[in-house]
C-alpha cells in the first residue's frame, strides 16, 4: 500500500510538470522614461503606443545588432547605422550582402521618436514597420522574417529575452520589429554645444558660430526648422539627380509626377559626422554642398518655391558659408555618438 501510494505522488509531481502546464518565469519589465528635451515635438503616437521597456530595448538592440537578420549573415542594421557617425556609414550608397550598392545614403537614425516619416521617400509612416526593409531587399540583407526567425527563435539568449521583454518565449515578426524600434525611440540627440547654448548653460557660440546661427536663420531655417533642424517635408532641390533608373524620390511612394525627385528634408543634428551628403551622397563635404547651392542648382517645374524665386540657388558668400558650416558643428552631440 505504502509502494502504491509512493508512485501515485510521483506520477503527480511529474503531471504537475508536464510541458502543458509550465509557466514562464514572470519578470518585471518597467517602461524607460524617455527625457524629451525642451523645444521638441511631442513623441510620435507610436513610440507611445509601443513605449521602450527595460528588456524590449536590451532585445531591440542585440537585433540590431546581430548579422544573422541577413541572408549570409555578414550585414546587421549596425553595419550601416554606425554610432560614431551618429548612425550613418559615411559611405554614399549602402552596401549590403556580397558588396551590393543601394540606391541611397544611408539616413541617421537619432531622434526617431519624434519623426512622422522615415526614409528618404517617407515610405513608412510607422517605425515598426521599417525593419522588414532592410531584411527583404536585395541590395541590403537579402533575407525574409521567417528566415530570422528560423535563426533565432532555439538561441537561448533570445528566448530568455523574449520572454523577460513580452512574458513568454515566442518568436514573432511583430515582437522582433517593436523591439528594435523600442531601441531605435531610445536615441535621443540633444546636448550639442547649440542645445548647451540654447539652454543657457556655460557654453557660448564664437563669433563665427553666432555669424552662422544668423546666417542659418536667413537662409535655412525656412526647410530645417525646429529643434529637430527638419521640418519634416518632402522637397526638390535640385541635388545632381541619381544615375540609377529606379529612383524617383517621393513619387515612388505617391505616384504624383509633382512629387518625383522630391526627398525628406534631412535634420541637421550630428550633420558634421554624417558625410557624405545628399540621397546618394553627392557632396563629400558640407563646403561642397554649400557651394552647389551658391552656384545654381539642377532646375526642375517641382523646384521649391525657395530656391525657384531665387534663380534657382541660395546665394552665400565664402564668408556666410565659413560661418555656416562653424554653425553647424555646434549640432554635434560627441555624448550621442560615444554613449
Amino acid at each position: 500500500m505504502k509502494n502504491l501510494i509512493r508512485n501515485m505522488c510521483v506520477v503527480l509531481i511529474l503531471a504537475s510538470c508536464s510541458n502543458d502546464d509550465y509557466q514562464p518565469i514572470s519578470y518585471d519589465n518597467p517602461e524607460i522614461t524617455l527625457n524629451i528635451p525642451e523645444g521638441f515635438p511631442d513623441l510620435n503616437i507610436t513610440a507611445t503606443t509601443n513605449a521602450p521597456t527595460t528588456y524590449g530595448v536590451e532585445l531591440g538592440e542585440k537585433l540590431f545588432n546581430d548579422k544573422r537578420l541577413s541572408a549570409d549573415n555578414t550585414i546587421a542594421c549596425a553595419s550601416c547605422h554606425i554610432q560614431a557617425n551618429a548612425f550613418t556609414d559615411n559611405l554614399s550608397k549602402a552596401i549590403g550582402i556580397e558588396g551590393r550598392v543601394g540606391l541611397r545614403n544611408t539616413p541617421p537614425i537619432q531622434n526617431m521618436a519624434f519623426m512622422q516619416f522615415y526614409n528618404w521617400d517617407g515610405n513608412k509612416l510607422v517605425l515598426e514597420n521599417q525593419p522588414l526593409v532592410p531584411i527583404i531587399t536585395h541590395e541590403e540583407m537579402d533575407s525574409s522574417i521567417l528566415e530570422v526567425i528560423g535563426k533565432i527563435e532555439n538561441d537561448q539568449e533570445y528566448i530568455e529575452l523574449f520572454n523577460k521583454a513580452f512574458g513568454d518565449e515566442a518568436v514573432t515578426n511583430e515582437r522582433i520589429f517593436n523591439s528594435i524600434a523600442q531601441f531605435e525611440y531610445t536615441l535621443i540627440s540633444a546636448n550639442s554645444k547649440y542645445d548647451k547654448v540654447i539652454r543657457e548653460e556655460v557654453e557660448t557660440f564664437t563669433e563665427s558660430e553666432a555669424q552662422g546661427y544668423q546666417v542659418f536663420k536667413d537662409k535655412c531655417i525656412s526647410c530645417h526648422s525646429t529643434e529637430l533642424f527638419t521640418d519634416q517635408s518632402f522637397r526638390n532641390i535640385g541635388f545632381p539627380i541619381n544615375p540609377d533608373s529606379e529612383e524617383g524620390g517621393r513619387s515612388r511612394v505617391t505616384r504624383e509626377v509633382d512629387d518625383y525627385l522630391r526627398f525628406r528634408v534631412p535634420s541637421l543634428r550630428n550633420i558634421e559626422y554624417t558625410a557624405p551628403y545628399g540621397s546618394f551622397g553627392q557632396f563629400n563635404t558640407l563646403k561642397d554642398l554649400l557651394d552647389y547651392l551658391d552656384n545654381g542648382v539642377v532646375d526642375a517645374e517641382n523646384l521649391d518655391p525657395i530656391l525657384k524665386d531665387n534663380g534657382n540657388k541660395i546665394p552665400l558668400t565664402e564668408e556666410e558659408k565659413t560661418h555656416l558650416i562653424s554653425f553647424m558643428k555646434t549640432l554635434s552631440d560627441n555624448e550621442f555618438i560615444e554613449q
